[in-house]
């Protein structure tokens, strides 16, 4: 069986250091990047996941996220690591294509346990999406394998957490999730996750959505629901 592959990046050596001595002892391949720059040169799908500072010289952690999601269309896992822990980092990072935050310092524990749940999760989310026909309703098409929307036929271009929100409730059509089962689905390992997490994506995913905004609805006091009747 092949190991799981993983490239960290980071400005700091001595961080890069004891990611990669402890990672290749939990038995996974590792590269190392000194920049994001660096990275995006080096960078292949082969990853398994990504390890990735926020705040570097030249390129920041974000901006990297970015360019791999909007730019690449990959969809390998990214954990970030960074001292930045406020909300709005917070939501920043997981709009960017973030999977999982790690605040510095960290436990190496933590770091082990994360990146082990978050590809585990990567990898059933992959196999189920290989299984399932694309979602149709109203519309819209959510292309589950591709990891594409579209309305009318024209793709509309949503973050990673954005695309798995909507993809989560238009395949649970008429079901309302409350804040907690979603962030409970989403984000099982990032304990950093607020509701208003939710309700920054949800709002994001309306604005994307333009006409047909009104096909995911609020229910006060019990949270949101995808319903294509409820369009006006």
């Amino acid at each position: 069986m092949n190991k799981d592959k993983i490239l960290i990046v980071d400005d700091e050596a001595d961080i890069r250091e004891i990611l990669q001595f402890n990672l290749e002892n939990a038995g996974y391949e590792v590269d190392c990047a000194a920049s994001a720059e660096e990275a995006l040169s080096m960078f292949s799908p082969a990853y398994s996941l990504i390890l990735l500072d926020v705040m570097m010289e030249g390129m920041s952690g974000f901006r990297m996220a970015e360019v791999l999601r909007k730019e690449r269309k990959s969809q390998v896992p990214i954990i970030f690591l960074t001292a930045r822990s406020g909300e709005n980092d917070l939501l920043t990072g997981f709009s960017a294509g973030g999977d999982d935050y790690i605040g510095k310092p960290f436990s190496i524990h933590e770091v082990l346990a994360r990146v082990k749940a978050v590809i585990k999760r990567s990898r059933v989310q992959v196999e189920k999406a290989r299984n399932v026909e694309p979602v149709v309703a109203g519309h819209l098409k959510i292309d589950l394998m591709r990891k594409m929307v579209y309305a009318d036929d024209v793709a509309i271009v949503l973050s990673k957490k954005e695309f798995e929100i909507l993809s989560l409730l238009a395949s649970h059509a008429g079901r309302v999730y409350s804040r907690e089962e979603i962030i409970g689905e989403l984000w099982k390992d990032a304990p950093y996750v607020l509701d208003r997490t939710v309700d920054v994506h949800i709002a994001r995913i309306r604005s994307k959505l333009g006409e047909y905004k009104n096909y995911l609805t609020n229910r006060s006091g019990y949270g949101y629901c995808f319903s294509v009747t409820e369009n006006i």
